[in-house]
């Protein structure tokens, strides 16, 4: 028989204080957690990249995909594998840095039954414009869609067996980072849907990236006439992410 829901956590090998941190809200909130193994995409050199479309990345976020990067995209894969391995029905995928609510698994399965037709439904954003609700959870989280993005982050979102596959099918050809592929419902076939309010947030833990700082995303920036394509090109996802919302 499956179980409604499961929660993951993504964790770095070399990050013990962040999991016992993590660990200690979780068995305050009463939630079962499950450790999943970060991965260094700095041991990982770019021709071994799998699944890696290097040129159209570059052309569609005008820089190079920075290691960290790389090493997060694959360690969301491995939580969606570690789900679809469980006897789950639903998952709650997130990083080592949020704060975790006692009301989440709650508020999450809430949300569900709200949108039935969601197979991705994000919980955490950098920022929700232009949000369109389509329904409003019983204990009233708003859920839509929104005109206006990226919204940025990965680092908590909830998602069903079938969303989880249509993600990882997404894995074998990664031509954005983790957190913009994870909304590109337009592109990858996912019924993505996200809160208009988070309802989880970032905690200290979050300001210190493991991925990479500012100036090493400024580093392998293109400059100049290089980079009018991606203009163009997003111009482009920006009108699919409009026709979706309002979909």
């Amino acid at each position: 028989m499956q179980r409604s829901i499961g929660a993951y956590v993504i964790n770095m090998d070399g990050s013990s204080e962040r999991w016992a941190e993590v660990s200690s809200q979780a068995t305050l909130a009463g939630m079962q957690i499950d450790r999943v193994a970060g991965v260094d995409g700095r041991s990982i050199p770019t021709i071994e990249r799998s699944g890696f479309n290097e040129k159209e990345f570059l052309r569609r976020n005008g820089r190079h995909m920075l290691p960290g990067e790389y090493g997060c995209y694959r360690a969301h894969m491995k939580a969606l594998q570690a789900f679809l391995s469980s006897d789950y029905e639903n998952a709650i995928i997130m990083e080592d840095d949020v704060e975790l609510q006692q009301d989440l698994t709650l508020r999450a399965e809430a949300i569900l039954r709200a949108v039935p037709s969601a197979e991705v439904v994000k919980l955490l954003n950098h920022r929700s414009k232009w949000c369109r609700t389509v329904a409003v959870s019983e204990y009233g989280d708003a859920i839509g869609r929104c005109l206006h993005g990226p919204q940025g982050s990965a680092a908590c979102y909830l998602v069903t067996r079938e969303g989880a596959r249509k993600l990882l099918r997404s894995g074998n050809d990664i031509e954005f980072p983790y957190d913009m592929t994870l909304e590109r419902g337009w592109k990858t076939g996912v019924s993505i849907y996200t809160v208009r309010q988070n309802i989880v947030e970032l905690s200290e833990r979050s300001t210190v990236s493991q991925i990479a700082n500012r100036a090493q995303y400024r580093a392998v920036k293109l400059k100049g006439v290089r980079k009018l394509g991606t203009h163009f090109l997003r111009v482009v996802e920006y009108a699919r992410r409009i026709r979706y919302a309002l979909s």
